[in-house]
């Protein structure tokens, strides 16, 4: 492969998941789950409060895998997701990609995908395969 991508590249972005955030990604996904939405229901449910679309945190990995690692140009090809605990709104989520595998006979590689909390507690844990530039 020609490209100079090697294991250990990494790349992180830091975000508060606002309350527009999710009412836009409601809007956008069609997800209008009241436990993203209506405080009174959430408010009912396991987590006693209102939290962000899984899908809308997990989607930061995207911004970093098509800007920064690996970068302009990169393919999703897959991507393998554990949802490990809930993000209220107003959380600062980071959201980092690390590349743990570097395919030689391809321009194939394998990410790490992370997102935790400001207390380190991983909210999301999972892998990325992509088509490098």
């Amino acid at each position: 492969m020609k490209n100079r991508l090697k294991v250990g590249d990494k790349a992180s972005l830091t975000k508060v998941i606002s309350e527009e955030d999710v009412r836009q990604f409601a809007g956008i996904s069609n997800d209008t789950n009241p436990i993203h939405l209506d405080d009174e229901f959430a408010a009912q449910s396991i987590f006693g409060q209102r939290i962000a679309h899984g899908m809308l945190v997990a989607s930061l990995f995207s911004g970093l895998i098509g800007m920064e690692v690996p970068g302009k140009g990169t393919i999703y090809l897959g991507q393998d997701l554990k949802f490990k605990a809930p993000v209220p709104i107003g959380t600062r989520v980071t959201a980092t990609v690390e590349v743990i595998k570097v395919r030689e006979d391809k321009p194939i590689a394998t990410l790490r995908t992370v997102c935790v909390n400001d207390a380190g507690e991983v909210l999301i844990d999972g892998e990325a395969v992509v088509r490098v530039p």
